[in-house]
């Protein structure tokens, strides 16, 4: 029976070698597939092999691999052998140049120089020249053949540079990655692996993976949260920027939610477990990150397609610089094989490699520390292109909630015999109307409510009950219509609020009207300031697409300011509505709960759900997820897609544009091994700076 067994693999120095990883790994025997993830730094392989079987596949780069629940050995880069061997690489080259400079070259320089090739090169003439047997011509291919070639025409002195300046050059990719990748797996260290929880009458310490549903466990202050669950026991102060991105704490109480790998600030809570730890939002989160990283930009397949083209062709080039000008027109031999060699060290494609893994995984990681789950590198370029941005109403523009908005009291009674009366009848009621209507009592007076009797509640129009011996009525204007008379005047303000979209609810005696309340969703804070930010970033075409009546959504996109809107929609209204923006040429992004817009997120270009801590409809539908329910992540996100696109841009110009510089100076024979490698580090120097400058984006 095959066995499906991950690994995370730590000694990842290039995307060639984890993919001759993976190759090497495939043709083993039993094993029926294997698929490195390298911006992940992980391998799935199915088959029946053994962890050390898969390991011994990569001792060409000396990787080390380990299970997802095992602790990685962390040790410091100055422990490396790498690193040691680079350090001793560099000081025999200087020792070398030291020789050479003061007493010729001789054997003894030839020797420093050799012995810094030997031990700064060992591992890279291994593959190399494997390579060379299989006809495969990657970077480490091209620079074997470069620094074997300099020591035959005997340029011991830059071919033991090129071997040295390679390794630095690898030792940067290695660095700049893992920087990349910590960006993301910050946000999920130290999660607790064992739970205290309660089990035959006391507090025990247990696996988090052996938790159940239903089980409780104790949060300690300064502990991490352990579980995905709801609050049975205490109050405190939840840190929730791993989950949300949001750096100030939140108060949580009995019955609200918590997360694992949050942290518990200062009280002490007892929490209910509602999902298992492998279904928990942080479990899914690393998930869909890992699962992210794994998808290609356009630009990262681009440049694996270029790459495989673009080497064979600098080998082509280099042979024909190293043999027709000596055949043809009578050049040296020594010289222009020389060259030939120089241009294989400056076509050494790693720049144009690493140019845009890094760019991607730094901005997939940078968005994740500030909330935003972006599901791989083609939706991060996507969200660059946005030109149009489709909001759903409630629950996205709109806090989901009524509030109320307005009040109306009759000159026969007082404001505070109204809400008295309003809020002895509704405390019986479970209405969501009720209870908004409730809480703006409970903010407006503090008096003790009147005894009810006779209550009764008919479903769809309002409720009744006796309060001192005067039945009163509580509901809809039509039901309030059928059970006493309303005036000219009360008939007149019940149409003025509701021109302006909102939901009335009266309270009448079987004589008379004595008061109303208006109510309505609110518009969320951050709604108004948002549609200012886009439109300020070009994007002009905001549209609200609602299910509810025009007048009320007129009134919302007038408050916060979009530009069109389309009501009275059904759910396949609104796909057809997407989709006639995007036959139209638009970019379309569609923003909303993730709940009832799943066809329209699916149907756009780019699909946003909000508020995904929690929801496992959100993190499952959409392209995007906002794991709080906050607005302002909508410019940040664009922001940061259309600064990595510009960056990825930036970074597969620069590295072409050297390397077409220093190829060019083979023309008038210019073109030495000391400019090829100083045009090869640059590039690599240059694009990886310049793809972790993403780590520096922050939310306004």
């Amino acid at each position: 029976m095959s066995h499906e067994n991950k690994y995370l693999v730590q000694g990842f120095t290039c995307a060639n070698c984890a993919a001759q990883f993976e190759r090497n790994v495939q043709k083993l025997s039993g094993v029926e597939s294997a698929e490195v993830n390298f911006q992940a730094s992980t391998i799935t392989v199915i088959g029946d092999v053994t962890k050390k079987e898969v390991e011994k596949e990569g001792a060409f780069e000396n990787l080390k691999l380990y299970k997802e629940d095992e602790q990685i050995v962390q040790s410091s880069k100055w422990r490396s052998s790498a690193t040691w061997k680079t350090i001793l690489s560099g000081l025999l080259l200087l020792s070398g140049f030291i020789v050479h400079g003061t007493v010729g070259e001789g054997f003894l320089a030839i020797l420093f120089y050799a012995s810094s090739m030997a031990i700064g090169g060992y591992r890279l003439f291994v593959q190399g020249l494997k390579n060379l047997t299989q006809a495969r011509f990657d970077m480490k291919t091209l620079m074997t053949i470069a620094v074997i070639g300099a020591a035959i025409i005997g340029e011991w002195g830059e071919g033991a540079t090129v071997v040295f300046l390679f390794a630095i050059s690898q030792m940067l990719e290695t660095y700049s990655m893992d920087r990349a990748r910590r960006s993301i797996s910050s946000l999920f260290e130290n999660t607790p692996k064992k739970a205290r929880t309660w089990r035959d009458g006391s507090w025990r310490d247990v696996h988090v993976k052996d938790l159940a549903v239903g089980e409780k466990v104790m949060i300690r202050p300064g502990e991490k949260v352990t579980v995905d669950g709801i609050v049975k026991k205490g109050v405190s102060s939840i840190n929730q920027a791993a989950i949300t991105g949001e750096s100030i704490p939140v108060e949580k109480q009995v019955g609200d939610t918590v997360f694992a790998g949050t942290l518990n600030e200062d009280g002490q809570l007892e929490v209910e477990i509602t999902k298992r730890n492998e279904d928990s939002t942080l479990s899914k989160m690393l998930k869909l990150v890992e699962e992210a990283q794994a998808k290609r930009a356009s630009a990262e397949a681009f440049i694996d397609r270029f790459a495989k083209v673009y080497t064979p062709i600098i080998i082509a080039i280099a042979i024909v610089v190293s043999v027709v000008p000596p055949i043809f027109f009578q050049g040296e031999w020594s010289s222009w094989i020389y060259q030939g060699l120089a241009v294989l060290v400056v076509g050494c494609p790693c720049a144009l490699v690493i140019s845009t893994p890094v760019s991607i995984v730094t901005a997939l990681g940078t968005a994740a520390r500030h909330g935003v789950l972006i599901k791989g590198g083609i939706h991060l370029e996507e969200a660059g292109r946005v030109d149009a941005v489709a909001f759903d109403k409630t629950g996205t523009l709109t806090k989901g909630k009524p509030e109320v908005t307005n009040m109306w009291v009759s000159e026969q009674t007082t404001e505070n015999e109204f809400l008295n009366v309003m809020a002895s009848l509704e405390q019986n009621s479970k209405h969501p109307l009720a209870l908004a209507i409730l809480t703006f009592i409970e903010g407006k007076m503090n008096t003790s409510l009147e005894e009810v009797t006779d209550f009764y509640s008919e479903t769809g129009k309002g409720v009744t009950g006796t309060i001192n011996k005067v039945s009163y009525f509580v509901g809809s204007v039509g039901y309030i219509n059928e059970v006493t008379h309303m005036s000219d005047e009360v008939i007149s303000q019940v149409q003025q609020f509701k021109s302006d979209g909102k939901t009335v609810v009266l309270l009448a005696t079987s004589q008379n009207v004595i008061g109303m309340l208006a109510l309505a969703d609110s518009v969320r804070d951050e709604s108004i300031g948002l549609m200012k930010a886009l439109h300020n970033m070009g994007i002009r075409n905001t549209i609200l697409l609602t299910g509810d009546h025009e007048k009320s959504a007129q009134m919302i996109a007038n408050e916060v300011g979009m530009t069109n809107i389309k009501a009275n929609l059904l759910p396949d209204e609104k796909v057809n509505y997407v989709k006639a923006l995007r036959e139209g040429g638009a970019h379309v992004a569609m923003v909303g709960d993730g709940v009832n817009d799943a066809a329209a997120l699916a149907t756009a270009n780019v699909g946003i759900a909000m508020g995904g801590a929690g929801s496992d409809v959100a993190l499952e539908t959409a392209d995007i997820v906002f794991m709080k329910d906050d607005l302002s992540k909508l410019p940040f996100t664009v922001l940061l897609s259309r600064k990595a696109k510009r960056v990825i841009k930036q970074n597969i110009t620069l590295s072409l544009l050297l390397k077409l510089l220093a190829l060019s100076l083979v023309i008038p024979g210019w073109l030495t091994l000391w400019i090829a490698i100083i045009a090869d580090m640059g590039a690599t120097l240059l694009v990886t700076l310049n793809g972790l400058r993403l780590l520096k984006i922050k939310k306004n």
